[in-house]
């Protein structure tokens, strides 16, 4: 008989929803000639968008550039042109505090990696962006949630985070833009949380992939001016604003008290050597997408793609009966509630497999992203306005049909 090959048992602690289960059934399903609306994954591309001409052009001008490893922390060329974002906003920043990566979802891992040991604590929003929560529990530490609920539009009460923290506490996580819930956080809430870090030590985490897409009259801030008694790593790369998940290009950039953290700084760029550098072609796009033409503040003012589509979101859950939706500042996702008053034992995941089943329309539940609630689901904002109509007028009646039938609607 053979032995049954054991698995980190970590493991059993993540979830990974936007590409888990629902998602390894709408393959099956595919498989089977039915035909799909993927609402549950951020990726521009699949959705008709496209990278900007001249970024595409700048890594085909490099290619023959392209062919050796490169500096474990990235090419100089782009780690220049990171640094010069941040002196633009008044941030001391040079190339050799910045590492590029295979992606914002890379450095996320190697970040922590390099700086938890067994059971230390990182406080992450809830909801968070799932790869966080996971990263902290696969690096040996223990994440703490700080509520971001719906009530108070997605945002955190400082009290509450400054009461989560205790002696194990490393770091305090920032998601904004957030994903999945598209809040923006106002400066003088920035200003608290960057307080508290600095008060306590702890290491800021800001995750701003989504800087730069924001809609209405919202206004994004950055961390890293905010933050000069404790370290901030902030995250940012080219598959959101620019359209360009596939070139599996992120980056990091340490600022604030830098001396202080020069044996975290040490381990990070021996942990980046240890793969010998993140893909080469990718990395010339940088220059050209952060000192080249703005190609997405458009998308989301009124007239864009990304505009047009979140207000038909916001219209057609007016009119439901059974949804709510706080209409997202940031990002490219609606994080959308569900009245449970007349339903039935609900649960977000077995409505989101029926809804795949019936509908085959595939979500998110809003329990994959670290809530305690299960009456949310999240949805991406990258297809035609009319499609997205479609789809909340479809999920609205199914949610009718529950009600009338029972906690599972019939097809």
């Amino acid at each position: 008989m053979l032995r049954t090959i054991p698995h980190n048992q970590r493991l059993n602690e993540v979830r990974y929803d936007i590409r888990g289960p629902l998602h390894a059934r709408a393959l099956e399903l595919e498989q089977q000639g039915r035909s799909i609306v993927r609402l549950n994954i951020g990726n521009p591309g699949r959705f008709g968008f496209e990278a900007p001409a001249h970024v595409r052009q700048a890594i085909a001008d490099h290619l023959r550039d392209s062919e050796a490893y490169c500096h474990q922390q990235g090419l100089v060329e782009a780690r220049e042109a990171i640094a010069q974002v941040h002196r633009q906003r008044g941030v001391a920043a040079d190339l050799q505090q910045v590492y590029v990566g295979n992606g914002v979802s890379e450095l996320i891992d190697l970040s922590l990696r390099g700086l938890l040991n067994s059971g230390d604590e990182v406080l992450v929003p809830a909801p968070d962006y799932p790869l966080w929560t996971a990263a902290v529990i696969l690096n040996d530490g223990q994440p703490v949630h700080y509520p971001c609920p719906p009530e108070r539009q997605g945002l955190p009460d400082p009290d509450e985070i400054e009461r989560l923290i205790t002696p194990r506490t490393r770091a305090l996580v920032v998601i904004n833009p957030n994903n999945p819930n598209g809040a923006v956080y106002p400066l003088a809430l920035l200003r608290a949380i960057a307080a508290i870090a600095e008060r306590h030590r702890l290491v800021v985490f800001s995750d701003e992939i989504y800087e730069g897409l924001l809609y209405d009259d919202a206004q994004f801030h950055p961390m890293a001016p905010l933050v000069q008694g404790t370290l901030c790593m902030t995250m940012s790369g080219l598959s959101k604003m620019h359209r360009a998940c596939g070139y599996r290009v992120g980056w990091m950039t340490a600022t604030g008290r830098v001396t202080a953290a020069r044996e975290y700084l040490k381990s990070l760029d021996l942990l980046a050597a240890l793969r010998l550098c993140s893909n080469v072609q990718g990395q010339w796009a940088i220059p050209a997408a952060l000192l080249g033409p703005d190609t997405h503040t458009a998308l989301c003012r009124p007239g864009g793609r990304l505009y047009e589509t979140r207000a038909a979101l916001l219209r057609t859950v007016a009119r439901s009966r059974f949804l709510s939706v706080v209409a997202p500042q940031g990002a490219m996702y609606g994080f959308v509630g569900i009245d449970e008053g007349q339903l039935a034992e609900f649960d977000d995941q077995q409505f989101a497999l029926d809804l795949l089943e019936r509908k085959q329309i595939l979500i998110v539940p809003g329990s994959s992203f670290n809530v305690p609630y299960r009456n949310h689901f999240r949805i991406t904002l990258l297809p035609e306005a009319a499609l997205m109509e479609r789809v909340i007028v479809a999920i609205d009646e199914f949610i009718a049909a529950i009600a009338a039938g029972g906690r599972r609607a019939v097809a």
